[in-house]
Order: structure tokens, then sequence, then C-alpha cells
């Protein structure tokens, strides 16, 4: 995608876009900037992280897994709602 069709990469604050809009459907797509691919592997090694923690072989605490990869989850949504295109329905370029 040329970074033309994004106005630089940039939001209309003029602040730099970490998560472009998807092209067909609603949220954001992969990263485009190195900021954006180190926040998402770091969130994803600590929810893989999480993962082994909560639940070893013994003694899981479900309860305790769901809470924490729910409050990963809104920490994702936040980033991408500060640092991502405004989210909304696409139906593609025209």
């Amino acid at each position: 995608m040329n970074t033309d069709e994004r106005n630089g990469d940039r939001n209309s604050d003029g602040r730099k876009i970490w998560f472009p809009a998807k092209r067909y459907g609603w949220g954001w797509g992969p990263p485009n900037c190195w900021q954006g691919w180190v926040f998402f592997v770091s969130w994803l090694a600590v929810l893989v992280g999480g993962a082994f923690f909560f639940l070893r072989p013994g003694q899981p605490h479900f309860a305790a897994f769901f809470i924490f990869e729910a409050l990963l989850i809104v920490i994702m949504v936040i980033v991408c709602l500060l640092k991502g295109e405004k989210p909304g329905w696409r139906w593609g370029r025209k």
C-alpha cells in the first residue's frame, strides 16, 4: 500500500500511525512501522508468558488467566485507538 494513500502514515492530528485500518471490515491491520511491531511483539510475548504462568500443569488458574488476557486485550484496543487510524467499516479502496 502506498504511504500517500494513508496521508504519509500520519493521522489527522499529525501523529504517526502504528496500526493502519483494515481494507475490508472493521478494525486495524498489522503494524506499519517499527514502533507498532515492537509493541505488538511485546504484547504477544506477555500474552504467551501469561499462558505459561497461569496455566501451569497441576495448578491452572483459569479465572486469573481469563482476567489477565481480557486486560491485555483492552490494552491492545486502547493503543490501537490512540496510535491507529480511525476505525470504521471499510469495503475496499475505491
